[in-house]
């Protein structure tokens, strides 16, 4: 398993060492997959009843079946996180929208400011509303679920794309709040 030498964090939580069996699997095939284990999950792993429940979590907004492809929600992710400028998702999440669309624009412009980008009409509804519930969730109205559904998005997309806003609404005050630094590899990966 490839650990940074580096703390992932501002505070001082150690991994559990050794990590529980099915914890050490499920790193062990990120490692495989994507060549790092995310810090997320390193900053996590000082208590698994605090990472488990996070990995599930992730699993079931950006993993699970959904009528949101993964890239969809990457871009709501990006968005959401870099409207609470959270620099940990900012740049994991800006890579993946980089892999998964093959286009290093994308991922720049969901970073920057969303609105640049080549969007459709279904995108550019979705990460609107993303926006809308990241700034000031409230303020949603049934307008802005209709406008969802008037480009194609049904009502359980649109809990999908509240899930995936509200997890990491969550995952980007924890990791600004504690420090959490991004893998060094994010950076150059897909551009």
């Amino acid at each position: 398993m490839s650990q940074k030498s580096s703390p992932v964090t501002a505070l001082d939580l150690p991994m559990v060492d050794p990590l529980p069996e099915d914890i050490q699997k499920y790193f062990d095939i990120c490692d495989d997959k994507l060549g790092l284990i995310p810090n997320v999950l390193q900053a996590y792993a000082f208590d698994m009843a605090k990472l488990r429940p996070f990995m599930d979590m992730y699993n079931e907004v950006m993993l699970d079946d959904s009528g949101l492809s993964k890239l969809e929600r990457e871009m709501i992710a990006v968005v959401v996180s870099s409207i609470n400028r959270c620099w940990y998702c900012q740049v994991a999440h800006g890579a993946a929208v980089r892999q998964l669309s093959g286009n290093p624009q994308l991922g720049e412009a969901m970073v920057m400011n969303w609105r640049m980008a080549d969007l459709d009409a279904r995108q550019t509804a979705m990460l609107a509303f993303s926006e809308k519930i990241t700034k000031a969730s409230s303020e949603t109205s049934e307008a802005d679920r209709q406008a969802l559904r008037d480009v194609g998005f049904s009502d359980r997309d649109i809990w999908d794309i509240a899930a995936t806003v509200g997890f990491f609404s969550m995952s980007n005050r924890m990791a600004s709040a504690v420090g959490m630094k991004p893998n060094d590899e994010y950076h150059a990966q897909n551009r």
